[in-house]
This record gives structure tokens, sequence and C-alpha cells, in this order.
């Protein structure tokens, strides 16, 4: 396992040509195409996350593909929400050979957290760079 920290692993995991997301306290991000057409980013972020984090059995929510990473270690998880990711890391799994359902699934169960209880650990902006 490398030493790096979750929000290391995420911003390798992100295409660099993205330069504004915000990262929620489960693993979960939302990238913004143009953050300049955004009045407060903090507030689009969490009503997005709301509208789009939670799983409904039934729903479009419980779908999800399973991203393999090269650029770092884990994977992500995406779901029906444009621009969002859930960055599973291989320690949160039991399995070492862990299967794409298995994966999956925590990446949804963790968006679903983050949907229920919208906290922002991190906002990340291409006006910082």
């Amino acid at each position: 396992m490398d030493n790096l920290s979750t929000l290391e692993n995420i911003k390798l995991a992100i295409n660099p040509k993205f330069q504004d997301w915000v990262l929620f306290k489960n693993d979960t991000y939302i990238i913004f195409d143009d953050i300049t057409t955004i009045e407060n980013v903090q507030d689009e972020a969490i009503k997005l996350m709301k509208e789009f984090g939670p799983v409904f059995a039934g729903g479009t929510a419980g779908d999800f593909s399973v991203i393999h990473l090269n650029s770092t270690e884990g994977w992500l998880v995406s779901g029906h929400g444009y621009g969002m990711y859930t960055y599973v890391h291989p320690t949160e799994l039991d399995n070492e050979v862990p299967n794409d359902l298995e994966i999956g699934l925590l990446g949804r169960s963790k968006r679903n957290s983050d949907g229920e209880n919208p906290e922002i650990v991190h906002i990340n902006s291409s006006s910082d760079s």
C-alpha cells in the first residue's frame, strides 16, 4: 500500500484537465466543467449531492460503473449524477482481489452516505492554481 492520503489519491485519479471539483467526507466528489457560471460552488455541490447522492432501491441511483485507476491505487465508482464519482481505496475492502460488484457496492454506499449527510471537506478550484 502506498502512503498517499485520500485527497492525494483522488487528485491523481482526476483527469488534470478538470481543476474545479468538490470533495465530500465519504470520498465522493463532483467535477464542475465551468465554475465561472456558478454563483456559490458549495451550495451547488451540496444541492447536486442531495439530488444524486442518495441511493433508492429500483432507481437509477443504484446503478454504477467501476473505473480501474492507472495513476494511483483504487477505483472510482460512477453513478447517475454527471461528474460525480466516489473513490474506493483497496484497504477499504476485505478481499485482496475484489471484483467490480464488491467495489461498486462499497462506492455506492459511500455516495449514499454523502448524499444523506453532505459534508464538504475540500474544494479544488482552477483559480487556486
